[in-house]
């Protein structure tokens, strides 16, 4: 079985992160944390905090970029998990320490049948580079038979969505890690 790993917003008094900026101010480009690929920061990378409050160890920012604690790493390294890249951060107004969970892996397992709609990409939509990928899928469902034993990654086509396996949704809920929500996948 596996899992959309989530941020829960349900969280009275949580912060929220904006959007990540370098060491000068400037934007970022945040999409790039997204693509499952391994990538080389230049300079300091930082989010803002808008709404401040109570500090979370896994966060999705207003981007989805999944920003995590040094807990969460530590717990991927004793799992052994090694489909991940992580980009040291700062996250403003906090001592941390913060990182992008940058996700390698993507596997093609999306379920249409299953999920609750989908839609693609079409010719006339205006985007011909993105005709025949998904253009919204709600009540995302996977073929598991397709996952070939990953443990975190995200569907082919859809890439705002972060699968996690079940070992790995019991490991973070028995390390109590804050933020996280887990939807079957």
């Amino acid at each position: 079985m596996h899992y959309l790993l989530k941020d829960d917003m349900r969280i009275a008094g949580r912060w929220h992160l904006r959007h990540p900026i370098d060491e000068h101010g400037e934007k970022i480009e945040p999409w790039q944390f997204t693509k499952s690929q391994q990538l080389e920061p230049h300079g300091t990378i930082r989010f803002p905090v808008k709404p401040d409050g109570l500090a979370l160890e896994f966060t999705l920012d207003a981007f989805l970029t999944p920003v995590v604690h040094g807990r969460v790493i530590q717990l991927f390294e004793r799992l052994g998990i090694q489909e991940v890249q992580f980009i040291p951060i700062q996250v403003e107004g906090h001592a941390g320490p913060y990182f992008i969970l940058n996700t390698l892996r993507v596997i093609r397992c999306i379920d249409d049948a299953r999920c609750e709609e989908v839609q693609y990409w079409k010719p006339e939509d205006g985007e011909p580079e993105k005709v025949g990928e998904y253009r919204f899928v709600a009540g995302l469902r996977i073929d598991p038979s397709k996952v070939e034993g990953a443990r975190i990654f995200r569907p082919w086509g859809w890439p705002m969505a972060l699968l996690i396996s079940e070992d790995l949704k019991q490991a973070m809920d028995a390390e109590h890690i804050t933020g996280t929500r887990f939807v079957e996948a």
